[in-house]
């Protein structure tokens, strides 16, 4: 059935704005809470309804985080991860709605634990492992980020293994993954109209009304992303990663 707004019921919006301030947090810098919402929005809206209402807000996050945080950009990495997240998003919109949630859930939950275990590993050990650099290392993350971003809108996990890997500063990590995700979103738009079919002017005004709610995350996540060291930033990171895989693995 068609997104309808008319019918959508309180706990609904309640469930939608808190995800629009989530999303609005996320794309600041507090990585890895928008995770958690996407199974709650599937859950309410169904898995390809919730698709179609979570990219626009994301896509309006990400222009909020873009605009403040442009100039930090690590354009080498974006250059290196684009390309094949552009395969990834492809393979995403030819398997569509073929793969079920428990799949996609256990799949992008090995994914993300195995990655993150390599980095871990690297920083316990202090092992000068030459992946990170490796050209297959950046074709692999992002073929996964497309493709799960594709399927899921879930792909910051990954991205946030990837970056985290490159050692980026703190504003250079959020800088690059704001640019990267408002490219890819927008490359989404299309498929999703065209193809899936779950955005349409409805969808489009629901996400409207959202808008301020990410405006108020965006800037709660800017101010406590800025008060965090950098060395407690890469350790946030870590832990909220690891969580959200975990929560794919066990949900």
């Amino acid at each position: 059935m068609p997104f309808d707004i008319s019918q959508v019921e309180t706990y609904q919006w309640v469930l939608s704005i808190v995800s629009g301030m989530v999303i609005g947090m996320s794309k600041a810098g507090l990585t890895g809470l928008t995770l958690m919402f996407i199974p709650l929005m599937a859950l309410s809206f169904g898995g390809k309804a919730s698709t179609g209402i979570l990219l626009p807000m994301l896509c309006v996050g990400d222009i909020f985080a873009v605009a403040w945080y442009r100039r930090h950009a690590e354009w080498r990495y974006l250059l290196k991860l684009l390309p094949s997240a552009v395969v990834g998003i492809g393979v995403g919109v030819a398997v569509g709605g073929g793969l079920s949630d428990d799949s996609f859930r256990l799949l992008l939950g090995g994914i993300i634990m195995v990655l993150l275990g390599m980095m871990i590993w690297q920083d316990v050990y202090k092992k000068e492992t030459h992946y990170p650099q490796a050209w297959w290392f950046a074709v692999l993350a992002g073929l996964a980020a497309g493709f799960t971003t594709m399927i899921g809108n879930a792909a910051g996990a990954i991205t946030s293994i990837y970056l985290l890997s490159m050692r980026l500063p703190k504003n250079a990590f959020i800088g690059t993954a704001a640019w990267f995700f408002l490219v890819v979103n927008l490359l989404k738009v299309p498929p999703q109209v065209i193809f899936w079919e779950n955005i349409s002017a409805s969808t489009l005004m629901f996400d409207a009304i959202m808008i301020p709610a990410i405006a108020v995350g965006t800037a709660i996540g800017i101010i406590a992303a800025g008060r965090i060291p950098e060395k407690a930033y890469r350790v946030f990171v870590m832990v909220m990663t690891g969580v959200a895989g975990l929560l794919l693995l066990v949900l």
